[in-house]
């Protein structure tokens, strides 16, 4: 299974709840919280690049793919009554896996 598809089932898996329970609580971790926004981020990102028909802009990438991820983190304790859940950890994570999927998909190789 690729990063992509793992971070596809960790935000539906996340999605699909609507009330999270006492057992989603336990089971989802700034981990998969961040994994299922990293997914939202890089969707977002590729429909943006598919719109505007742009090239990759490393940097540009970079920016926006935190700025998503953060976001993403954020909609996603809010709309599950997650306060539970380390929002700075999660964020972290999210932009942290955001840019392992832009290298998955674009094949880029440097630094961020």
């Amino acid at each position: 299974m690729s990063l992509y598809q793992q971070h596809q089932q960790a935000y539906q898996e996340i999605q699909s709840v609507d009330q999270p329970t006492e057992e989603h609580k336990a089971n989802w971790t700034h981990e998969l919280i961040g994994g299922a926004a990293a997914f939202e981020a890089m969707r977002l990102y590729n429909q943006r690049a598919e719109k505007e028909g742009k090239k990759d802009d490393h940097a540009f990438a970079k920016e926006i793919l935190a700025g998503i991820a953060g976001a993403s983190v954020d909609g996603l304790v809010e709309s599950k009554g997650l306060d539970f859940v380390d929002r700075e950890k999660a964020k972290h994570q999210a932009t942290k896996q955001a840019e392992e999927l832009y290298r998955e998909q674009t094949g880029y190789t440097g630094g961020f």
